[in-house]
Order: structure tokens, then C-alpha cells, then sequence
């Protein structure tokens, strides 16, 4: 397909590469769980892979003595790409417009709406194709979901290092924490014992906040779940994804959009509003491989209640 036809002429195909590549780019940077997982280049559908989940071990040797060994353990895993799809109205001018335009126009919107239905599901299992999600996995590993007493922050900073625990007497170190955006204003309070701040927001463009020296990502209140965590602790090399490097569209002009609704309460008819959508539809897998390298934080009960 010649990226410079006007939409009209091109009603269903692929977007263009280099608009893919920049709405990978963004949704990649969007995404909180995208940020610390481990990306899986992907290239089918279904990808396998091994993991080591176990190394191998070293031995003190005397003078003719054999060398001892020892077995790894690893574990061949599946990633699986799903169906991921966004559908964004549009004025019916855009039809006139060159394909590469009109994705230029909507990448931003495309790139947010991918990141934010991933996170969902990534974090919580909300209308999730996927076999795993960070919260269940570390929900059902024994012992591995702390409840804090309040919500006060009096004792925030040692119900963190608590979860950090959970995650450290299995054997993983933490690399990396998940919270709801609005724990930030008791975060911003703690101090250790020397007076100096835990947690440190970023200053720079690219640059990353960080919470006892690691990184941590915020999730805006419509992708985190706020009556089952306050913050999730782990070690994000045991959580993969991968992304199909195509994205294709569709143009809809006769849809009823029931996701959106009008002023008068109805959903979107877009033969009514004189309208049409572009359906973007990409495939993204995601897949935690070790239950024991994350803790969740659980709410707790407010002090007075």
C-alpha cells in the first residue's frame, strides 16, 4: 500500500512502519509495566523461550580431588501475543487526508490507550486475556501480601521495606516498585535516619523516580485498582512481554460506539454525528514466569475507622 493515498482510498491496512515503531515507542513509555519488564523480541505469535530459574553452584576442590557439579534449572516458557484494539472517532475531513497524516495525528492516542488496557491487565487481570498478572502472582504466593495498618504514612516506610522482605526471604532481590499515584504525597514525607528523602522524584526528562534507591513507576487511578494494593514490590526480570512489530486499522463509518457516550446519555452513533472511527488493532503478550519475586501492599484500615 502507497503510505501517501488518502485514507478514503485505504480503509482497512496496515500502518505504516515508522508510525508503528514511534506508537511502540510511546506505549512502551506510557506503560508502567512495560517499564520494568523484561521485553521478549517477537516475531510469531508464539514465542518460546528458556528462563533460568535456578544456576549452577561452585565448589571448594583439594589437590586430585573431582569437581563436584551441580544441575541449573530452567524452564522453557510461552509468550503468546493477544489482540489488543482501539477505536478512536474521528471527523469525517480525516478521510482526506494522507494515511501517514492521519497516523501521525492519532499515535499519541493509539500509543495511550494500548498502554493503559496492558497495565490493566498486566496488573491486575482487569478484562485480561493473559494467564498471569503481577497482583495474583504475588497474592497466591504464601505469605507474600502484606496488610499495613493505616494509611496515615506514619509507618509507610516500614511496611515497604516489609513487602522488600517478602520478596528477599525467596531468594529475589527487589529491582523495582508499581504504586497508585496518589501514595506519592506520603512518600514524599519519609526520611531515613539520617533526615534524607526514600523517595526521590525525578528532575530530569528521562529520568526515573526512585523509592529506597529503585525505581518506581505510578499508575494513574484508571488502570490501578485501589481496594486491592497500595503498592507492588519485585523483581521485574521474572515479568516478560513482547510486542508484534505491525499494527493494522480499520475505518468505521456506520459503528455504534458504545464506549462512548453522548451528552443525552446514548452511546456514539457515528452515521448520526456525521463521523468515523479509526480501529487500531496491535498483538502484545505478557507473561510472569516467578510468583515468589513480587509483594503487594495492601490498603489498610484509616486510623479512626
Amino acid at each position: 500500500m502507497a503510505t501517501n493515498y488518502i485514507l478514503a482510498e485505504n480503509l482497512v491496512g496496515t500502518i505504516p512502519e515508522e508510525i508503528v515503531a514511534e506508537v511502540i515507542k510511546d506505549a512502551v513509555q506510557t506503560s508502567t509495566v512495560m517499564n520494568l519488564a523484561k521485553v521478549v523480541p517477537m516475531k510469531t505469535p508464539t514465542k518460546k523461550f528458556p528462563v533460568l530459574l535456578q544456576g549452577a553452584g561452585a565448589y571448594w576442590v583439594g589437590e586430585g580431588q573431582r569437581i563436584q557439579t551441580s544441575s541449573t534449572q530452567w524452564a522453557t516458557v510461552e509468550l503468546t501475543a493477544k489482540k489488543l484494539a482501539t477505536i478512536i472517532p474521528v471527523s469525517k475531513e480525516a478521510l482526506n487526508d494522507s494515511v501517514v497524516d492521519v497516523m501521525s495525528e492519532l499515535k499519541g492516542e493509539i500509543a495511550k490507550a494500548f498502554a493503559k488496557t496492558f497495565d490493566k491487565a498486566a496488573l491486575f487481570g482487569t478484562g485480561s486475556p493473559f494467564t498471569t498478572n503481577i497482583y495474583t502472582s504475588a497474592k497466591t504466593t504464601a505469605g507474600n501480601a502484606f496488610a499495613k495498618g493505616s494509611i496515615s504514612g506514619q509507618d509507610l516506610a516500614s511496611d515497604i521495606s516489609d513487602v522488600m522482605a517478602l520478596v528477599e526471604e525467596d531468594g529475589y532481590n527487589p529491582n523495582g516498585f508499581i504504586a497508585r499515584i496518589g501514595i506519592k504525597n506520603q512518600l514524599r514525607k519519609l526520611r531515613d535516619n539520617n533526615g534524607s528523602p526514600l523517595y526521590v522524584p525525578s528532575i530530569k526528562d528521562g529520568a526515573v523516580d526512585e523509592l529506597y534507591n529503585l525505581p518506581i513507576q505510578f499508575a494513574q487511578n484508571d488502570t490501578w485498582d485501589t481496594t486491592k494494593a497500595e503498592l507492588i514490590a519485585g523483581n521485574f526480570d521474572y515479568a516478560y512481554y513482547g510486542i508484534l512489530n505491525d499494527i493494522t486499522y480499520e475505518v468505521l463509518k456506520e459503528a455504534t460506539l458504545n464506549t462512548v457516550t453522548m451528552t443525552d446519555g446514548n452511546p456514539m452513533s457515528l452515521a448520526e454525528q456525521d463521523m468515523v472511527a479509526l480501529k487500531a488493532t496491535m498483538r502484545i503478550a505478557f507473561l510472569v514466569v516467578k510468583d515468589k519475586a513480587f509483594a503487594v501492599l495492601e490498603p489498610g484500615v484509616q486510623q479512626g475507622t
